[in-house]
């Protein structure tokens, strides 16, 4: 199966746009599914970091651990599960608008079932994420715009 894609603009610099999106501890502010974060290990996010995401699926939790792949600001990230029956493996990209006053964000999800996953990711997690991404990247853009991430910035 085909990754799901969404793509949306942002009234910010790709730099602030990078520098929150790929801080792992900010997931459940822009991530209706994310529960928790935390990070195994206390290094700063490079390639090999890790973070335990906690989502809800339904009534359900569960917990997977995703690792940092590639690590290119304020332009590119690629992190994927390692652990657990539905590891996802997601890729952001992010393009430079208006002489870098603006960005487009596209982030590419896709998924691969271990054990009772492989019946999960197409029954249950590829339905609900088709729903859930397009509103995600919204509150993200929400966020940033808003400045409620901590930049005084309009």
């Amino acid at each position: 199966m085909s990754a799901i894609t969404e793509s949306i603009d942002i009234s910010r610099t790709p730099a602030e746009v990078f520098s929150y999106a790929t801080d792992p501890t900010h997931l459940p502010e822009w991530q209706e599914s994310a529960v928790s974060v935390r990070a195994v290990g206390d290094a700063p996010l490079t390639v090999g970091s890790k973070a335990a995401v906690t989502r809800r699926l339904g009534k359900r939790e569960f917990t997977t651990t995703m690792q940092v792949i590639e690590l290119e600001p304020p332009r590119h990230w690629h992190v994927h599960g390692i652990d657990g029956p539905v590891r996802g493996d997601v890729q952001g990209t992010i393009e430079p608008l208006d002489d870098g006053e603006r960005s487009r964000l596209t982030l590419s999800l896709d998924f691969e079932g271990h054990g009772i996953g492989k019946a999960l990711v197409p029954l249950v997690v590829r339905p609900h994420v088709r729903k859930e991404m397009p509103r995600d990247e919204l509150t993200l853009k929400n966020i940033l715009e808003s400045g409620a991430t901590g930049d005084t910035r309009q």
